[in-house]
C-alpha cells in the first residue's frame, strides 16, 4: 500500500474536492489495460484514462521516444526557431487528416485547440475582405474545452453559469441531437434528428448568413454523454455551411486517432470540415499536446494576406510543438499503425456493441447509445438527486475493479483500443453486477 499524500494543496479539476479528499481515489500505476490502485488493486480501464490513452498505458515505444528526444533537445523555442521532430510531426499527423487540412499548428491541449481554431476563423475571414464575419455557432450540450472561446460555443450549461457575463458575444447556439423519446436504444447513428441541422437556416435568418463565420460541433459528442449524430446530419450542416461561406470545424479532440474505428470521425462519416481539433489520442496523452488541422486554401489565404516576412497569425504558445510531445506523437502514430489499432476497433465495434446493449434489461436504464469504441448508459435519475444513481454506480464498478466515467446520470465507456473481448465482457459485465446492486 502506498502511502497517502498530503492532499490539501492541490485544487482538483472537474472534481467534488471535499467529497473526494475524505474518500480518495489514488492510482499509482498503470500498464497495458490495467490501472493500479494505491491498495495494489489492478482496475481495468473503461475509459482510456479520460478519452486519451488509445494505445493502453505504459507503452515503452513512446516512453522510449520521450526519453532519447528529452535526452538530445529538451526544449526549442516556437517562435522564429524550430526542431526537426516537431516538422516531423506535424508532416505524421496531416497524413491521417481528411484531403486538403494539412496545415497542423501545435498546442497542449483540447481546450487551446478550440481557441486556436476560432482565431484562425477569424484571421481567415478578415484576409480575405470580409471582417464582417465574427459570429460562431455553437451546440446545445456541446463541449469545446475551457477556454472562454471554448465556453462561449460550448453548450454545456454548468460550465457556463458562473462566467455567463464575461462570455464571447455574437455566439448562438444549434439544438441538441439527442432525444432519448425519438431515439432510445439505437445502434450507431439514430435515424431520427438529420432535420435538426436544418435550425441552421433559422439562425442565419436571424443573424445574417454574412455575418457568421463559423459553425463548430463535435461529430459526437463525448462529454456530454456519447450523442451520436444522426444520419445525414452532420452532411447538411457541411452543405449549408458551405452554401453561406461558413467554414465548419470539427472538434475532433476525442473521436480522432481510432475512437470511432478511423483516424477521424470525418473519415467515419464522410463529410469533411474546414478545420479540425485534435488533442488527446494525438500522442496517447503522455505529454500534453493538442492541434488544429487547417485546410491548406485557409493557410494560405491568411499568409498570403500579410506583408512579406511579417508574422501571419499573431498566435501561439511557450510550449507549441514541444519536443517530447512530438516525439511521443510519432512514436504513437507508429504504434496505431504498426499494431492496426484503428482498424482492430472497427474490427471490435460490433463485440462492443453486442456486450452494451445486452445491459437494456438491466435495473435503471434510460436509453443505451454507442459508436464506434464509445457507448454510454444513461439511467433514470433518482428522484431529487439527480446524478445520484451514476455516482453511486461509478463507485461499484470501482470497487469491482473496474473504472467508468459518469456524468449526470450517464455512464460513458472508451476503453483503449487493445481492449480484447474477454475484457469488454468483464466492463459490461461489472456495470450490470453495479446496476442490481445500487436502489
Amino acid at each position: 500500500m502506498s502511502a497517502m499524500p498530503d492532499l490539501q494543496s492541490l485544487w482538483m479539476p472537474f472534481t467534488a474536492n471535499r467529497q473526494f479528499k475524505a474518500a480518495p481515489r489514488l492510482l499509482v500505476s498503470a500498464k497495458g489495460m490495467y490501472y493500479t490502485d494505491a491498495e495494489g488493486h489492478r482496475i481495468l480501464d473503461g475509459t482510456a484514462g479520460l478519452w486519451c490513452t488509445n494505445a493502453g498505458h505504459g507503452r515503452d515505444e513512446i516512453i522510449d521516444a520521450v526519453h532519447r528526444q528529452m535526452r538530445t533537445l529538451d526544449y526549442a523555442p516556437p517562435f522564429q526557431m524550430g526542431c526537426p521532430v516537431a516538422f516531423e510531426a506535424a508532416r505524421r499527423v496531416a497524413a491521417l487528416m481528411p484531403p486538403g487540412l494539412d496545415r497542423i499548428f501545435f498546442t497542449n491541449s483540447g481546450s487551446e485547440s478550440v481557441d486556436t481554431a476560432l482565431k484562425i476563423v477569424l484571421a481567415y475571414h478578415r484576409a480575405r475582405g470580409e471582417g464582417q464575419r465574427t459570429r460562431f455557432i455553437g451546440r446545445e450540450r456541446g463541449y469545446h474545452g475551457v477556454g472562454f472561446g471554448g465556453m462561449s460555443v460550448g453548450g454545456i450549461g454548468a460550465n457556463r453559469k458562473a462566467y455567463a457575463a464575461n462570455l464571447m458575444p455574437g455566439v448562438d447556439h444549434l439544438p441538441a441531437t439527442l432525444n432519448v423519446a425519438e431515439a432510445a436504444f439505437s445502434r450507431g447513428q439514430p435515424a431520427w434528428g438529420a432535420h435538426l441541422a436544418d435550425e441552421l437556416e433559422r439562425l442565419l435568418a436571424l443573424h445574417d448568413a454574412s455575418t457568421v463565420a463559423a459553425v463548430i460541433v463535435e461529430p459526437m459528442a463525448g462529454s456530454a454523454g456519447v450523442i451520436v449524430p444522426p444520419r445525414g446530419y452532420l452532411e447538411r450542416l457541411r452543405e449549408l455551411c458551405s452554401r453561406h461561406g461558413i467554414l465548419l470545424v470539427f472538434d475532433e479532440v476525442i473521436t480522432a486517432f481510432g475512437r470511432l474505428g478511423a483516424a477521424t470521425a470525418a473519415e467515419r462519416f464522410g463529410v469533411t470540415p474546414d478545420l479540425l481539433t485534435l488533442a488527446k489520442g494525438i500522442n496517447n496523452a503522455t505529454v500534453p499536446m493538442g492541434a488544429v488541422a487547417v485546410s491548406r486554401a485557409i493557410h494560405d489565404a491568411i499568409l498570403g494576406a500579410a506583408p512579406e516576412n511579417a508574422i501571419e497569425l499573431f498566435h501561439g504558445y511557450t510550449y507549441s510543438g514541444h519536443p517530447a510531445a512530438a516525439a511521443a506523437a510519432i512514436a504513437t502514430l507508429d504504434l496505431y499503425a504498426r499494431e492496426g489499432l484503428f482498424e482492430r476497433a472497427a474490427r471490435l465495434e460490433p463485440v462492443f456493441e453486442s456486450a452494451v446493449h445486452a445491459l437494456r434489461d438491466a435495473p435503471h436504464v434510460k436509453d443505451i447509445r454507442n459508436i464506434g469504441m464509445a457507448a454510454a448508459v444513461e439511467l433514470e435519475p433518482r428522484a431529487g438527486q439527480a446524478g445520484a444513481r451514476a455516482y453511486e454506480a461509478f463507485l461499484a464498478c470501482l470497487q469491482a475493479g473496474v473504472l467508468v466515467r459518469f456524468t449526470g446520470d450517464v455512464l460513458a465507456f472508451s476503453p483503449p483500443l487493445i481492449i480484447d473481448e474477454e475484457q469488454i465482457a468483464t466492463l459490461f459485465g461489472t456495470v450490470r453486477e453495479a446496476l442490481v446492486r445500487i436502489r
